[in-house]
């Protein structure tokens, strides 16, 4: 195969954070260097102040690949006021990624996360005729909290036909304590019946009535544009079912098994425990949903001088968890809080275990590090679940519990410490994943069925055309609000010399405009009269000039040097503007 120019997106990554999809993505990244192509990602990271639609993107480098990084945050943002949208259809970034697409001149995209940056990035993909692709590591195309885990701890089925328990949900989850109190008294009839009449647009507004309207609309968006995609390639038959239960075409969906880098592992097996103490280990995010709680609460009720329990994660990620996580474990040297290592010592730390617990509480989608410990023959107790009984199978090379029983879990230790030899056995039976470069072999033949002149992907008519949101590492703009013939305006363009340098169609909501010329007696169709233009070359303000044109053909044409930042003026047509900031691109 010619050497290829492959963009992947991801919701977070290296070097900040490195959990599963990750380390997924990451690994894939690398496989396809070694093979000699060129890789670029896309990615999301918090942002810790309010920023600037301008300012929320920037690029870093990463061995030997090209990361963009969008700053994200649960806020209004570009035209968009509504955050529940937002998540899902995130217009900002999918103009960005239309100018990265530009840009780079991918001939593939692989989605691995689209949480953070919205599915409208599949939209800009197919609008530039690029083959996409798709592996879904958790159940966010039809989740929003990505977990299909309620509150409480109970497995959810998935959305209902209007997203009502999507609804109740997540307002139990982010509206304080009182909300959930009503919630509970609410028959799901009624927030099913509410839900869809809001949606509807039949109950007149009421507030977050648009946030729930928004959720409402969220699988049956997110699913249609999965049917879009060339193929999605699946790691779990858990993962297949819930798709298609979905609404994804199961022609659209390959079973492929994820790989993981096999060279550090020198898979010697596990002696039998005689006399020696049995080492415990945990790997993973330490939040409620994985479960350490359980597993802790379980090791408490072993004899101490039989077993001790190393526990590897973030302990400043979830800080309220991890107290209660020391809490349970008070008292007992036998606990060891372990922090977190670098990928690339994964094996050496598994390889100090005799066995790797994996406690969780939700449908995982067969994580990463059972993969790791059965390449390093270390045997997994494992919650129950369908992804994770896919690779563990319960007396081969593992052992499988009711998920969140405590006495479950204690059961299955009590055997291998009742059995000296059985840990052994398990150990034996302990197979090779498969390797990424495999994995990548695989990823590739796929590839192959949709690239070159034969295949003309199919652009779907309800796909999105995004105008191009310059990037660059510093990029520079001007922001600011206007008003033309007492309206919105519909378009924005800065010039030099006659030429359009940079321009905008899309509007942010400045309620507090709107709301000064309401206060003259000026109203106007909506507040989205807000802007920011980007421009990626220094600039001159008193070189350059401003065009504002409003819905009906009017327009406004001055200098902009008229205008100085944090002022504003009135011009002819009945225009008038304010210039908030302004910054020029770093060089």
């Amino acid at each position: 195969m010619n050497p290829l120019k492959i963009l992947l997106t991801v919701h977070q990554f290296l070097p900040e954070y490195f959990s599963g999809t990750e380390i997924l993505t990451y690994s894939v990244a690398q496989a396809l260097i070694k093979a000699g192509h060129e890789v670029c990602v896309f990615t999301g990271f918090p942002a810790r102040t309010h920023l600037p639609d301008a300012q929320r993107f920037d690029t870093y480098d990463l061995d030997g690949m090209k990361v963009h990084r969008f700053y994200y945050a649960h806020v209004p943002m570009g035209e968009q006021a509504v955050v529940t949208e937002i998540e899902y259809d995130n217009r900002l970034t999918a103009r960005y990624f239309t100018g990265l697409l530009e840009s780079f001149a991918p001939d593939l995209v692989h989605f691995f996360h689209l949480s953070r940056l919205g599915s409208g990035l599949i939209d800009a993909t197919v609008s530039a005729a690029i083959p996409a692709f798709y592996t879904p590591t958790d159940f966010w195309s039809v989740c929003p909290t990505s977990q299909l885990l309620l509150a409480g701890g109970k497995v959810c089925a998935g959305p209902s036909a209007t997203g009502g328990n999507c609804v109740r949900h997540v307002a139990e989850l982010t509206r304080g304590a009182a909300v959930k109190r009503v919630s509970k008294l609410v028959p799901d009839w009624a927030v099913e019946l509410a839900t869809r009449l809001t949606a509807n647009g039949i109950l007149p507004n009421y507030p977050m009535s648009s946030e729930i309207a928004a959720m409402s609309r969220r699988r049956p968006f997110v699913v249609e544009r999965l049917n879009w995609l060339c193929r999605i390639i699946s790691p779990t038959k858990l993962m297949t079912g819930v798709l298609t239960a979905n609404g994804v075409e199961p022609k659209r969906i390959t079973q492929s098994a994820y790989g993981i880098d096999m060279q550090a592992y020198n898979a010697s097996t596990v002696e039998p425990l005689g006399v020696r103490v049995l080492t415990i280990g945990f790997i993973g995010t330490l939040a409620p949903h994985k479960g350490c709680h359980v597993l802790i609460e379980a090791f408490r009720k072993l004899d101490v001088a039989k077993v001790r329990l190393k526990i590897y994660g973030n302990l400043a990620d979830f800080p309220d968890y991890v107290t209660r996580l020391r809490t349970i474990a008070a008292g007992a040297d036998n606990i060891n809080f372990c922090g977190t290592f670098p990928n690339a010592e994964v094996a050496n730390v598994i390889a100090t275990f005799d066995l790797l617990v994996v406690p969780s509480l939700w449908y995982e989608n067969t994580p990463l590090v059972v993969y790791s410990a059965l390449a390093a023959k270390r045997p997994v107790i494992a919650s129950h679940f369908p992804g994770l009984a896919e690779a563990v199978t319960d007396g081969e090379n593992g052992l499988l519990f009711e998920p969140g029983n405590v006495q479950a879990l204690v059961q299955g230790f009590a055997k291998l410490l009742a059995e000296p030899n059985l840990i052994a056995q398990l150990s034996q039976n302990c197979r090779p994943p498969k390797s990424s470069v495999q994995y990548v072999d695989e990823l590739l033949a796929i590839y192959a069925q949709y690239l070159g002149a034969s295949h003309k992907p199919q652009i779907p008519q309800a796909a999105r055309l995004f105008e191009q949101l310059e990037q660059s590492t510093g990029q520079g703009y001007i922001a600011g609000w206007a008003v033309i013939a007492n309206d919105v305006p519909a378009l924005i363009e800065i010039l030099a010399d006659s030429k359009v340098l940079s321009h905008t169609t899309r509007f942010l909501p400045r309620p507090d405009v709107k709301a000064s010329f309401a206060r003259q007696g000026v109203s106007f169709s909506s507040d989205n009269v807000g802007f920011v233009v980007s421009l990626t070359k220094p600039f001159d303000r008193n070189d350059l000039k401003m065009r504002v044109s409003g819905k009906d053909g009017v327009t406004a044409e001055f200098d902009l040097g008229a205008v100085a930042p944090g002022s504003s003026a009135q011009f002819p047509t009945n225009c008038y503007v304010g210039i908030d900031q302004e910054q020029q691109p770093k060089s």
